[in-house]
């Protein structure tokens, strides 16, 4: 299968195009909670996530895969969005740089809830750091990894050299890049989320938020843990 790519995004009147692209990575661990399947349970995950940054204004929203073949994946998408196959955040980074994006977004799939705002917060403090990110709250004490990662295209190549090593799941991404940044400051934290990685992770959802319908849809009957 070839790549499936739309015209470049146009710059919008706030400065360069922006792009919120959705990881459809699979898991590497199931999430599904019993009695659900876990690829059908990962594909509401994956749409609703991918409905939270195809509503952004003044941002494409895009979607990159691997392994490069799910045709389910590429389903739960917008007809014209972008498609990327690559395997590392380096490499969405510089795809979507080629599609034209001057900043992008890159989110897990699996913060079906994701408040919009948390995305917007990111885009703006690009405006004096060249990356940005939104750490996945919890109690691991080496950390959780990232919900999204923002940053300036094309990447700095510190930045480029760690993300080729690093991804949202590593417990300690956000440690790891600051450490290869030439100097402090150049990697802010925004506000935290949560994702559903485990059936554990339910419990944050809240079923007074809007949003998420796919998600809901496939839980209903099914205890969120509170």
């Amino acid at each position: 299968m070839t790549d499936r790519v739309t015209d470049a995004p146009e710059p919008g009147p706030e400065g360069p195009a922006r792009c919120a692209a959705v990881l459809a990575w699979p898991p590497r661990s199931p999430a599904a909670p019993p009695g659900l399947d876990p690829e059908e349970f990962r594909l509401a995950l994956l749409e609703d996530t991918y409905e939270v940054v195809a509503g952004l204004e003044l941002v494409t929203p895009a979607l990159v895969l691997d392994p490069p073949d799910q045709p389910d994946a590429e389903a739960v998408t917008w007809p014209g969005t972008p498609i990327v196959r690559e395997p590392t955040l380096a490499g969405a980074f510089a795809a979507l740089h080629a599609l034209g994006a001057g900043t992008a977004a890159l989110i897990a799939p699996d913060a079906p809830d994701l408040p919009p705002l948390l995305i917007g917060k990111l885009f703006r403090a690009l405006g004096t750091a060249p990356a940005a990110a939104c750490q996945a709250e919890g109690a691991a004490a080496r950390g959780n990894g990232l919900v999204a990662l923002a940053a300036r295209l094309p990447l700095p190549g510190w930045l480029a050299a760690a993300l080729r090593e690093t991804d949202l799941d590593t417990p300690d991404a956000l440690a790891r890049l600051r450490a290869a940044a030439p100097r402090p400051g150049l990697v802010p934290q925004g506000p935290g989320w949560h994702r559903l990685r485990t059936p554990d992770d339910l419990r944050f959802l809240d079923p007074g938020l809007e949003g998420w319908e796919n998600t809901r849809a496939l839980l209903e009957g099914h205890p969120l843990g509170r």
